[in-house]
């Protein structure tokens, strides 16, 4: 997995998703370059509705590839309160761009402190083997 990229300002669960600090108590999600990886190419992407409150563990949303359907597990508890809408016109962004482009949505934490309580790179790199 060496090949793959995965930012250090980043934080990362064992589901494969990441987190990065939008400031003012917000988080934005989406998927690493392994979860992408392994899908393959991403056809269609189902999000959360702006508004939707989530709790950690929720499936929140699917990703669909040409080899898969895969649901969207929350990472955090909060409120939705953005969306990445550009994904219904180019869910390969998710294959091409994961940290950029592919983002899904962005949540205000219900516990601002909680994105501490996720791996960090080196842990989330020494889980994937």
């Amino acid at each position: 997995m060496s090949d793959l990229d995965y930012p250090q300002d980043l934080r990362y669960t064992a589901e494969h998703e990441w987190v990065r600090d939008q400031g003012d108590g917000v988080a934005r999600v989406g998927i690493t370059a392994f979860a992408q990886d392994a899908l393959g190419d991403v056809v269609y992407v189902s999000l959360p509705s702006v508004g939707d409150t989530i709790a950690v563990g929720d499936a929140c949303g699917e990703v669909e590839s040409t080899k898969s359907v895969s649901d969207l597990y929350a990472p955090l508890a909060g409120e939705v309160v953005g969306v990445n809408e550009g994904l219904d016109a180019a869910p390969e962004q998710i294959n091409t761009d994961p940290y950029g482009e592919g983002w899904m949505y962005d949540v205000k934490l219900a516990d601002p402190d909680a994105t501490e309580e996720l791996l960090d790179v080196e842990a989330y790199r020494a889980q994937l083997g």
